[in-house]
């Protein structure tokens, strides 16, 4: 077992939620990415007395292997690995046609996760960006980059767990970044949580429907 990992997500974002209550005081709203950190966020929104809402972020798949992420997007926002493209020569087409597909399954999730509701403001507020962990970054960076397009007044972006390596990365695009654990050798997210179980689209719904907005 490793050392201070949390029980599961429910412990994590009581955990988050009391950090994050620290340091934020003014009036916010809360973006969750899906789907996990959905769970995580929760608590963070109810110990601000924010609304919650979702930012949907989709990392971009590398050609024959989707689980190697050659960058991101959000609406309207797209991050590239520069660097992994150039060595893997990724054509621009498949890049297009990665996005394009990406961008359908977020215009998709967003209709079934706010289920009529409008989304949470924005523009002007201080809006933390919450999810279950941080790998590569790309997905928060992404969410963080929409954030500043949306003409948020001030982003912080928080998490229970991530490596030290996603720091600088984060903290070029976020005013502020809340890591609770930045362990050493970190291999994935779920390394992290003793319960990792994957979160469905009707939990997503449930969780959302609890913070009124």
């Amino acid at each position: 077992m490793i050392e201070g990992v949390f029980r599961d997500r429910d412990q994590a974002g009581a955990a988050l939620a009391a950090e994050v209550a620290s340091r934020v005081s003014e009036p916010a709203t809360v973006l969750a990415i899906p789907r996990g950190g959905v769970a995580v966020a929760l608590p963070v929104a109810q110990a601000l007395r924010a609304p919650l809402d979702v930012v949907i972020p989709r990392k971009l798949g590398a050609p024959g292997n989707p689980e190697l992420a050659i960058g991101a997007v959000a609406p309207g926002v797209r991050v590239l690995h520069e660097g992994a493209v150039r060595r893997m020569r990724v054509p621009l087409r498949y890049i297009e046609e990665e996005a394009a597909r990406q961008e359908l399954e977020i215009a998709r999730r967003e209709t079934v996760y706010r289920d009529g509701r409008e989304a949470a403001p924005v523009a002007g507020r201080t809006v933390v960006i919450v999810d279950d962990g941080v790998a590569t970054g790309a997905t928060a960076v992404a969410a963080l980059r929409w954030a500043r397009a949306a003409a948020a007044g001030r982003v912080v972006f928080a998490a229970p767990v991530g490596p030290p390596a996603a720091r600088p990365h984060l903290e070029a695009e976020a005013d502020e970044v809340v890591l609770l654990r930045e362990p050493f050798g970190f291999l994935a997210v779920g390394e992290w949580y003793r319960e990792f179980d994957q979160v469905t689209d009707e939990a997503v719904v449930t969780m959302l429907r609890k913070v009124d907005r």
